[in-house]
């Protein structure tokens, strides 16, 4: 048996890479993956949750390029690398977009930016706050870079790639929580409903019917109701409504599985039930679970952005595609659509993405294929 799960295992893996979409979508979820992970390393503004915001650039198209002004804060950062990499760097240092400067004997003086032409403020620094400066012409060498934003700035003035970037965690970080908790809770109940049947499966079916009966984002919202506001509680909840398709697919593989030859001749053996179940019936059904779960983590994801979309998904300032989309969306009509279709075109990628390796999964795992 373990020779032909093989030889099937290779014919299914030879069948998926000849299929274009599929491998592609497999490259680009490994690419978002690697990116999601290492954020902090990718975001120009590699700050805590992309979080800096500089409201007299607000709403910049994208390529949108000023000069920026460090201030530093004098305190230094208690953080390791790790902490910096996978979380963001406690930034105490304070980041002012200028329009020009001038070089003054006893430190620089500044104008702030001002949109539509304005006169901005003026303001004289000492050299005493720029510890690294020996001399006022070191000044802008040191402190003063030209920043630019390549996907342009939200209405806080943050990087809007930053926060793409930082936010993909989420999208991701829910569909592997929420794809996990349906298939530890849909493989467990749908199996028991398919292998012993009789009162047990009726029960579990009952269950199952009316989970399903329930809308599920109206679901969704009433966990997250009853857990409250924040980001493992959306997880949870999205998790506690995914299940129910995936109980129910295993719960007719395994009622169909469980009248074979080799599980009778298990049984004649005298082996237990659970041993029967976990090592004879569930490897040998798991290829549409598979399938069913590519197609989850792409529903994972949208629910999550629906939910924050409603402002009870992901709470600020972590930052989310769909409270992207909230936060924007009415500037659809004021020239500035981009802030909205952003995020709106990285969902439908994403998504995309899952749904096509999941088809590919599909053809590759079919054995009349």
């Amino acid at each position: 048996m373990s020779n032909q799960a093989t030889s099937l295992s290779k014919i299914a893996l030879q069948k998926f890479k000849k299929n274009f979409w599929g491998v592609f979508s497999f490259c680009f979820l490994a690419l978002c993956i690697l990116v999601a992970v290492f954020a902090y390393l990718f975001a120009p503004d590699n700050s805590k949750n992309a979080n800096q915001m500089h409201l007299s650039i607000h709403s910049k198209a994208p390529g949108f390029s000023v000069m920026m002004l460090t201030l530093p804060s004098g305190i230094s950062s208690s953080q390791n690398m790790v902490e910096t990499v996978f979380f963001g760097n406690e930034n105490t240092e304070t980041a002012l977009p200028i329009k020009n400067f001038t070089i003054t004997p006893y430190g620089i003086q500044i104008e702030e930016y001002m949109e539509d032409g304005l006169q901005g403020q003026m303001k004289e620094f000492s050299i005493t706050a720029f510890p690294k400066a020996n001399t006022p012409e070191n000044i802008p060498t040191i402190y003063i870079q030209e920043q630019k934003f390549l996907l342009g700035t939200d209405k806080y003035g943050r990087d809007l790639l930053s926060r793409m970037l930082v936010g993909m965690r989420i999208s991701l970080s829910i569909g592997f929580v929420a794809v996990f908790i349906s298939l530890v809770i849909g493989i467990t109940l749908g199996a028991i409903a398919g292998y012993y049947g009789g009162k047990i499966d009726t029960l579990i079916m009952w269950l199952i019917n009316v989970t399903w009966s329930i809308p599920t984002l109206l679901l969704v919202i009433a966990i997250t109701l009853a857990l409250g506001k924040g980001f493992w509680q959306v997880f949870i909840a999205v998790g506690l409504t995914m299940w129910v398709e995936v109980a129910r697919v295993v719960r007719g593989q395994v009622m169909g599985v469980k009248q074979m030859q080799y599980v009778t001749a298990a049984r004649a053996l005298g082996f237990k039930n659970y041993r029967i179940i976990t090592k004879h019936i569930l490897p040998n059904i798991m290829a549409p679970v598979i399938v069913i779960s590519a197609a989850n983590f792409a529903g994972a994801i949208l629910i999550e952005s629906g939910l924050s979309f409603l402002g009870i998904g992901a709470q600020p300032p972590m930052p989310s595609w769909g409270a992207m989309i909230k936060d924007h969306y009415s500037y659809i009509i004021l020239g500035k659509a981009y802030l909205a279709v952003i995020p709106g075109l990285a969902i439908m990628s994403l998504v995309m993405a899952f749904m096509l390796m999941g088809n590919a999964l599909r053809d590759a795992m079919d054995v009349k294929g």
